[in-house]
């Protein structure tokens, strides 16, 4: 579906419920599988969330998770320590082409068996699950954190545990501390220091219901239209200042751009505040490359030059992100610099109109150029790929007055 999006008022103000955080649902649901005295409240609502739950239900051989990488990486070691389960965990045509090797070469080096069925390095993958005895696994440090934190969460259930060390800069490490509080939390012993995680096996764990953060990466598209307006004041439901979430960042963040963030008991309210602009925002987002897509647009529709670093990871995720922002930014008349991890914006003050973005099967595309709708009209392409990670997000943009017209 196609749909033409476009915004007239300069001032917003409104009050929204978001679904759980998709990085805390996946994980507990890993989690309360291997322990099911575990109970989970405010679970997401995305696909991603959905396709994990009916993986981890399922009792067929053949297991397909379509575009979900999280769930492609979390259920690789799922399988694998699940002794006497044997399947094809199979999904997407992009997902076939993103690589697991390193994590597939950790599983077997604490003896699992897992082979490719077609090209070596990506999925699908057959593993035959088996009881993991050895308990310590070496990785690079630079890979994605879906892969560290793959091992950390079927660490308990093995019989000696698992210590794994990281071998070099570690890449997202808010995402591996988010996973070992998350592991503390249900009542898991573990510890991260000197780039040395070591979790504690566990036979059983007390029964605990386990109430999950809304999700601060869909949070970052209302500090983006806050930013972008003149004036605003919007409320977003379920979130902490203690958060777990490395996105959360974006209140500091986007405090440069006049969007103060008050923490109230159980929610967040962004106030736009009036501020001088400024030229340029340099942000390092290695810890939070999810939010490099949204950071970039708001500077486009704000005119500001922005220098965003520490994106290596984006190449490998739904798209190569650095390429689709370049592609789309560059439809609005802006130039746009990228390299291996980095991307440069060079603003307009004026954008060209009649634009259709391209979303790449990538929900944050979709998204995160939502906001620019406050500047200009465009259509956004294959809109409802917003499906995987936040489903309501154009009623929601409409409850704000963003004119949503969808086609096809």
């Amino acid at each position: 579906m196609e749909i033409k999006i476009s915004h007239s008022e300069k001032r917003l103000f409104g009050k929204l419920q978001i679904t759980g955080s998709k990085s805390e649902s996946n994980r507990l649901l890993i989690l309360q599988s291997l322990f099911p005295s575990l109970q989970v409240k405010n679970l997401s609502n995305s696909d991603d969330t959905q396709v994990m739950k009916k993986a981890l239900q399922s009792e067929d051989e053949i297991v397909d998770i379509h575009h979900a990488g999280t769930a492609m990486r979390f259920l690789t070691a799922y399988f694998a320590a699940k002794e006497g389960r044997e399947v094809v965990l199979t999904g997407s045509p992009r997902m076939q082409e993103r690589p697991v090797k390193l994590l597939v070469e950790a599983l077997k080096s604490i003896g699992a068996d897992i082979s490719y069925e077609k090209e070596q390095g990506f999925p699908p993958l057959r593993i035959k699950g088996k009881k993991l005895v050895k308990d310590e696994v070496v990785v690079q440090a630079n890979i994605s954190s879906q892969y560290i934190s793959a091992l950390m969460l079927i660490a308990p259930s093995l019989p000696n545990g698992l210590q794994i060390k990281l071998d070099g800069q570690i890449t997202s490490a808010p995402y591996i501390s988010m996973t070992l509080e998350m592991l503390q939390h249900a009542g898991i012993k573990g510890e991260f220091k000197n780039n040395r995680i070591k979790i504690e096996p566990v036979e059983s764990l007390p029964s605990k219901t386990i109430n999950i953060e809304s999700d601060w990466s869909s949070a970052s598209y209302f500090y983006s239209i806050a930013a972008i307006c003149d004036e605003a004041e919007l409320k977003l439901s379920n979130y902490r200042k203690t958060s777990l979430q490395g996105d959360s960042c974006l209140a500091k963040i986007y405090s440069q751009l006049g969007v103060e963030t008050e923490y109230e008991k159980d929610s967040i309210i962004l106030k736009k505040k009036p501020c001088k602009k400024p030229k340029r925002i340099t942000e390092d987002l290695q810890n939070s490359p999810d939010i490099a897509q949204t950071i970039a647009v708001t500077c486009l529709a704000l005119g500001i030059e922005c220098q965003l670093t520490g994106l290596h990871t984006l190449k490998i995720k739904e798209t190569d992100r650095l390429v689709a922002l370049k592609n789309e930014i560059e439809k609005f008349g802006a130039k746009v610099d990228i390299t291996n991890d980095s991307l440069r914006l060079h603003p307009v003050k004026t954008f060209n109109e009649g634009a259709s973005v391209a979303t790449y099967n990538d929900h944050r595309m979709a998204m995160a150029f939502a906001p620019l709708a406050l500047k200009v009209p465009f259509k956004v392409e294959d809109a409802m790929v917003v499906s995987k990670s936040y489903p309501d997000f154009w009623e929601d943009l409409e409850s704000l007055g963003f004119y949503v017209q969808r086609e096809g």
